[in-house]
């Protein structure tokens, strides 16, 4: 037990007491009370915001109420002085012997020091990273990484069921470039000059291993065979081969996954359609059009009749579509189906975003209340970050990588580069 769990522990007594005298209302909410450091030093050593929260099912105003708990927190063990401030927060102070009995137990416990149980094995699956396949991880994934396994950590060491995901976006055109770009390195390989590689191909040349393995183990036989035998082929070995490479990069930051979902297998496993099969249950998916674009001019848009989700009924300001007009399904449906399968095995999900996806944050959020019934899922975006050697900016890039592969200049954490934040998460 730690020294804020101890006084919370001390503050929940108290207010017992008040319970039992009839100051405040038995079974009211005490989910939202806090002790925690204040954010002055300069106010105490510690503080709560009990009178704040529990104010309105007491039927009166906070420094009423924190005017009440005050003497009951004077008090306490270790407490040598209690003041409310502001408009009810309540600030404490604690005798010098109160802090080195804490360092006494921080040494006595070593790791155990600060675990609890207060999530009460809640199952929680932090998302991050979830980077696409098709390269090495490079410093702008590292944020993310960072932030998502520590908070799971958090979560983990409070007494959370924790599920550490990647999300692999292993679908898409991406991917089928990626196959192509491997195609050239395994004819490469097979010492035939490819040349330049053409535009719109991935360059890297972390490909080249991974054509010399197919050239390898499948000799010339797809080297001039028509790109229908080879493509599906050629994408589940190169996807497998980056995510061994992302696994070993994300392991030089002590990161580790339990579970790598794959878009590929969402989507071939019917789970968009049952997940569409339950929102339509709901009767939340309609057939209906898109309003034109705002902001600027499409000269050849014409509406045309989508399969579209109602996610304005849950705070989105327009509806998505699950369908594209081809047919095939949206990227969103594929996504609204994988948050489904983590609904099945986890109560609440949280999810690490770059910056990039925080348009999409708000129409998955509706997504995961609509099938689950409450708000579920916490999403929090990592912003971007500016690169720094020698002063001078540096370009974010696949070469700016955290794998010890390449014989590249590699920006790792705390390789030779800073990193300046533009903005909090």
């Amino acid at each position: 037990m730690s020294l804020y769990s101890r006084y919370s522990k001390l503050l929940d007594e108290a207010l017992d007491t008040l319970v039992a005298d009839g100051t405040l209302p038995a079974g009211f909410d005490r989910r939202n009370v806090a002790v925690e450091p204040p954010r002055d030093p300069a106010h105490g050593d510690l503080a709560t915001n009990a009178a704040m929260v529990l104010a309105k099912p007491a039927g009166t105003n906070p420094r009423a109420l924190a005017a009440l708990i005050a003497p009951k927190i004077a008090a306490m063990p270790g407490v040598t002085s209690v003041d409310v401030a502001g408009p009810g927060f309540i600030n404490l102070r604690l005798a010098e012997e109160s802090w080195r009995d804490e360092l006494g137990a921080i040494l006595a416990e070593g790791d155990a020091y600060g675990r609890s149980a207060v999530g009460q094995g809640e199952r929680v699956n932090v998302e991050y990273v979830s980077a696409n396949p098709t390269g090495p991880m490079h410093m702008g994934h590292c944020r993310g990484a960072v932030v998502g396994d520590a908070l799971a950590n958090l979560l983990e060491a409070a007494g959370f069921g924790v599920t550490r995901e990647y999300y692999v976006n292993d679908a898409g055109s991406q991917v089928d470039t990626l196959a192509r770009s491997v195609h050239l390195r395994y004819r490469e390989a097979l010492s035939e000059d490819i040349g330049e590689i053409p535009e719109g191909l991935y360059p890297g040349d972390y490909l080249v291993p991974v054509g010399q393995a197919l050239a390898a183990k499948f000799g010339d036989r797809y080297a001039a065979a028509p790109e229908s035998e080879w493509l599906q082929l050629f994408k589940q070995r190169t996807v497998a081969a980056m995510i061994e490479l992302i696994k070993h990069d994300l392991a030089l930051l002590g990161v580790h996954h339990d579970i790598f979902a794959s878009e590929e297998e969402v989507t071939a496993s019917g789970a968009v359609d049952s997940a569409l099969a339950e929102l339509d249950a709901k009767g939340l998916i309609y057939q209906g059009f898109l309003e034109a674009p705002k902001g600027k001019v499409i000269e050849d848009w014409e509406p045309v009749e989508l399969t579209l989700f109602r996610s304005t009924q849950f705070g989105d300001d327009q509806d998505r579509p699950m369908k594209k007009s081809d047919g095939s399904w949206t990227y969103f449906a594929a996504d609204t189906a994988y948050h489904l399968q983590k609904l099945e095995r986890s109560d609440e999900l949280i999810n690490i975003w770059g910056a990039d996806h925080a348009g999409t944050m708000r129409r998955t959020q509706a997504a995961v209340e609509a099938l689950s019934g409450h708000p579920a899922l916490d999403v929090k975006i990592v912003q971007m970050v500016k690169l720094l050697r020698a002063g001078e900016p540096v370009k974010m890039s696949a070469s700016l990588s955290i794998s010890t592969t390449s014989r590249r200049p590699s920006t790792r954490c705390g390789t030779g580069a800073t990193t300046t934040p533009r903005d909090g998460f």
